[in-house]
């Protein structure tokens, strides 16, 4: 049986697409491949009896210290999407910025906190080894898809809120994020799942959002929006669904005078950053915006 790759709703795109050959874009599914001048490492970041949280790094064979960007991977919580982001994340480490990918654990192996606690740790472990892995500690952005998008999102919200540490490795070292990018992922999830069962929230979080509120409400970026997160922006594809809380956050953030701006891929479906075009536009604005704000 052929390993599913991609979410149903890219799926429907692509055969939306060969219905109408003429107005499709022409997409290509992306493999890894280390480029030159990039070498390629794994780290043990924590082991836990249900997972051992790793980071594949991605750093450039210069001196450094480099801007380094960590991706928190897609995959509704429960599936785990690190080779998928792969490409992306080696195509920024080719324009100069140490990237790693964290394998947090999933809703199938411990429930929420343990994904966000995972994410801080890596956080924390990049700092530690900075000088190993030639990174600048005080520049280190975040960005993820999907459900790595709500992660994302969650880690630049609560960046110095202690209660969401967690009990991983390094606690000397902050976790604090200096520039944020959530790709297609729900910001306020009270309203997205209110009165609604769903499945992979339920199995996430241990239970509905009518029997845990305050979980819910804890768990979405919305609700930590406050002084001083890091400047946030969102990519979106247009063939994807409405994400909700997202422009209720850029609200939010810029009656905080917080810069936050919203990226619009045309014709793109759900996972937009694992194929090209998209990935190839996802880079060019991740990219911007990281130089902007990763600069010394």
């Amino acid at each position: 049986m052929l390993r599913l790759l991609f979410s149903l709703p890219f799926l429907a795109s692509v055969l939306a697409s060969a219905a109408d050959p003429a107005s499709a874009p022409k997409w290509k599914k992306l493999l890894p491949e280390t480029p030159a001048g990039v070498s390629l490492k794994t780290h043990v970041v924590a082991v836990y009896p249900e997972h051992t949280v790793e980071l594949v790094l991605y750093i450039p064979d210069g001196a450094g210290p480099y801007p380094t960007i960590l991706d928190i991977h897609g995959g509704g919580w429960k599936s785990r999407q690190v080779e998928s982001d792969r490409p992306m994340m080696e195509r920024l480490a080719a324009r100069g910025y140490v990237t790693a990918l964290v394998s947090y654990r999933l809703s199938t192996e411990a429930p929420y906190p343990a994904a966000i606690h995972d994410c801080k740790s890596a956080m924390r472990c990049l700092r530690a080894h900075a000088s190993e892995w030639k990174i600048d500690p005080d520049r280190i952005g975040c960005m993820g898809g999907s459900a790595g998008g709500h992660l994302s999102g969650l880690l630049g919200m609560t960046s110095e809120l202690p209660e969401f540490e967690g009990p991983g490795p390094h606690r000397e070292f902050s976790s604090a994020v200096r520039a944020c990018i959530v790709m297609a992922a729900t910001q306020d999830l009270v309203a997205a799942n209110k009165g609604k069962t769903n499945e992979g929230a339920v199995l996430f979080f241990g239970g509905s959002c009518d029997e845990k509120p305050q979980t819910y409400a804890q768990a979405s970026p919305i609700t930590h929006v406050r002084a001083g997160v890091p400047p946030t922006i969102f990519i979106e594809g247009e063939k994807d669904t409405l994400k909700v809380g997202r422009a209720e956050m850029q609200e939010k953030l810029k009656a905080l005078g917080i810069e936050t701006t919203v990226h619009t891929l045309k014709n793109a479906p759900h996972p937009f950053w694992m194929s090209d075009p998209w990935c190839a536009e996802t880079v060019d604005i991740a990219d911007a915006f990281f130089k902007k704000h990763l600069a010394k």
